[in-house]
């Protein structure tokens, strides 16, 4: 281990740790590393703690993170902890909680019977076998299930687990990127039911059907080349979803297909990446290749192909796919023979840092099984989003050293309503210049037949009508104006003043949990994954018609978008005006917290927000939102290496008597519609830019006469 990793495990600086070097004669001599970067082993450096009194400030992620370590690579010890984070899982909880207090000797054989009975549905879990040895990896699983969560416990397994074995293509999916391919393959409308059978034959981690479930799908079926991800999936979908149905199987799925006679409603899926060994040459003559073989360069178009098999007539598919799929040479007869058959229906251009490779800007591809309806899918929508997120350079003109947030929400909406208005009226759609085109299939069907987005929409500025293009400018500067006007009074209003004596303040803090134990403020989230019921079913009725809040509308800063039916959950509380929510999963931009207003009442909490009630005799909702909100606050209270999520009950909070807290409560509220106004003038500042700079290179568009002068 790393002089890092030993300050996190002692809760002390790295300084600290170099100052034991020198002054402490007894401390582990390096076992490995170099001279400037020397490596520890890792019992050694335990003992010395120990035998020094030094408690350990390690969180239980990385305690059992650290404890994992003392297995050899390659022992499988991370696979065979897998089912115990089902102990997480309601059912389970009674009976895993009093393992912690066992003694070694009883732990071990009462936690191989646990792991048996929680292994149901984990595809290849082994028989667990523990001993001695293990003890301390099954107490740390225990204490971090219990403590952080399941999902926490779970990310700490797999990422071991991926670290053993090497695996390759193994790249997660966002979660504002699952959302948004689970709404991609949603009904049009409102009312109409979402998909019931959902595919994912990647499935990695299990974030897309996770996503697909969210919104409705009760029948999941997932596959996955690398062990630990399929388990993966099949766990995190028993914690998170236990209501959906869920079959989980291991293997290659272009070379043994688990489901050979599913025909899907959907099929979500982020296929490996660059995989030239995909079984191009024992292939060949497989007959999912309905549109033609793909060239052994041109795997993401087996993935394509293997995903249309698998749709019902009419179903849809959504791919993550890397741009050059879209303009390979080697791939030309395929891509025609999709647009000749009306499977595909658009492809989205993302922003580069979308999801993993961040330097590359990945694709969308939303297919849709030609069926008999497909004779009226004459053109193909194109969208291009790669301007959401400016990653080159400074307003200096320097370089980044940083990439900047995605708004996800915005690219969100942005792709949502072109998709929709395309869908619903493919013949019609007039698209936005530079943003946004359906291209008929005839001009697509070229000797290269390209579809990379912005060839297609950037192009689409010269066909655009000049009237058009200045009304449509005129509009956005008109509302810029008006949103300026806005800022600059949200900006104008009073002044910040320095501390007294230029001294910053420093308070005394109590942690969330330890003001909830005073009465100061209640915890409240949604209830566990629930079985139904007689008293399910009445509440569910009784609270259909209500918006449900999630952490998605908490970043957006938008009203409640989900619904009753979406929640796992038998009950869950209902949203007043001066609640304080939080949603737990950290990611993307946008806020983190809200305080619930008059819009905001009788809404549902989603299962992924937090809500607090505070006393308004003892706590401002606004201070507290405020201070929660600090950077880092939430990354004190952060736990997760792949899905990062706030533990509520370790956010702090300054102790500050009611007058002051309301002074700090407007103060954030001045701030946060500060933030609003200039979110809201950057996309319309963005919009008119990209409008008026098309309308100009375009031809649409003259220059505007210089001031004092004319005609």
């Amino acid at each position: 281990m790393t002089a890092a990793e030993i300050s996190r495990i002692a809760g002390v600086t790295r300084a600290t740790v170099s100052n034991w070097r020198r002054r402490h004669e007894d401390f582990p001599a390096p076992a490995g590393g170099t001279e400037s970067s020397p490596l520890y082993e890792l019992e050694a450096v335990r003992a010395w703690l120990e035998s020094r009194g030094q408690i350990s400030a390690a969180t239980p992620s990385e305690e059992l993170r650290t404890r994992l370590r003392l297995h050899p690579a390659g022992s499988g010890a991370a696979a065979r902890l897998l089912p115990l984070v089902l102990a997480a899982a309601p059912a389970a909880k009674a009976s895993a909680g009093s393992l912690r207090d066992l003694p070694d000797t009883e732990l071990v054989g009462r936690a191989e019977a646990l792991a048996r009975d929680l292994a149901a549905g984990v595809p290849g879990a082994e028989e667990a076998g523990f001993d001695s040895d293990d003890t301390g990896a099954l107490r740390a699983l225990l204490r971090c299930v219990d403590e952080e969560s399941g999902l926490a416990a779970l990310d700490v397994l797999a990422e071991r687990e991926l670290d053993d074995s090497a695996s390759s293509g193994t790249y997660p999916t966002p979660e504002p990127l699952a959302d948004l391919m689970a709404r991609l393959v949603g009904p049009p409308s409102a009312g109409t039911s979402y998909p019931a059978h959902v595919l994912d034959p990647a499935c990695g981690s299990g974030t897309l059907l996770e996503a697909a479930a969210r919104r409705g799908a009760t029948d999941l079926y997932g596959q996955d080349a690398v062990p630990v991800q399929a388990q993966r999936a099949a766990v995190r979908l028993r914690l998170t979803r236990p209501d959906a149905d869920l079959t989980a199987r291991i293997g290659d799925s272009l070379r043994a297909d688990a489901f050979p006679g599913l025909a899907a409603d959907a099929v979500l899926c982020n296929p490996p990446y660059g995989d030239r060994d995909w079984g191009h040459e024992e292939l060949a003559y497989d007959p999912r290749w309905a549109f033609g073989v793909p060239a052994r360069a041109e795997p993401e178009l087996a993935w394509v192909q293997h995903a249309l098999s698998h749709l019902r007539p009419g179903g849809h598919a959504v791919l993550l796919l890397p741009p050059a799929t879209a303009a390979r040479a080697s791939g030309r007869r395929v891509r025609a023979e999709l647009i000749r058959t009306g499977a595909v229906r658009a492809v989205v251009a993302l922003p580069a840092g979308a999801a993993v490779p961040l330097h590359i800007g990945l694709q969308l591809w939303v297919l849709q099984h030609p069926d008999a309806g497909a004779a009226g899918r004459t053109a193909v929508l194109f969208v291009d989003t790669a301007g959401t997120a400016d990653t080159l350079s400074d307003d200096t003109g320097r370089p980044r050293r940083r990439r900047e947030p995605l708004d996800w929400a915005a690219l969100t909406r942005t792709v949502l309503r072109h998709w929709d208005a395309f869908r619903s009226a493919p013949g019609s759609f007039t698209g936005e210049p530079g943003a946004a085109r359906a291209v008929p299939a005839v001009e697509l069907l070229d000797e290269l037949v390209d579809l990379t987005p912005a060839r297609h929409v950037r192009a689409a500025r010269e066909d655009a009508d000049p009237a058009e293009v200045a009304r449509q400018a005129g509009d956005h500067l008109r509302q810029l104006a008006l949103r300026a006007d806005v800022l600059g009074e949200e900006a104008r209003r009073g002044a910040w003043q320095p501390a007294a004596d230029g001294r910053r303040r420093e308070w005394r803090t109590a942690a969330v949990s330890d003001l909830a134990r005073g009465g100061a403020l209640e915890i409240l989230r949604a209830g566990p994954p629930g079985k139904g019921g007689p008293a399910a079913a009445a509440w569910r009725e009784e609270h259909a018609d209500r918006p449900v809040l999630t952490g998605a509308d908490i970043a957006r800063g938008e009203p409640g978008s989900g619904s009753v039916g979406d929640l796992s959950a038998d009950s869950s509380p209902v949203v007043e005006a001066g609640d304080v929510l939080i949603r737990i999963v950290r990611g993307g931009s946008g806020t983190v917290t809200r305080v619930a207003d008059e819009g905001d009442r009788g809404a549902v909490l989603g299962s992924m927000v937090v809500l607090l009630r505070p006393d308004p005799s003892r706590l401002d909702p606004s201070f507290l939102a405020g201070f929660l909100e600090a950077d880092d606050n939430l990354a004190g209270a952060s736990t997760g290496s792949t899905t990062v999520q706030v533990q509520p009950g370790r956010l702090r909070v300054p102790l500050l008597p009611l007058e002051q807290q309301r002074r700090y409560g407007e103060a954030f509220r001045r701030v946060r519609a500060l933030r609003r106004a200039a979110d809201q003038s950057a996309d319309l500042a963005r919009r008119a830019a990209g409008l008026l700079t098309g309308g100009l290179t375009s031809g649409a568009l003259e220059p505007p006469e210089a001031a004092g002068t004319g005609s």
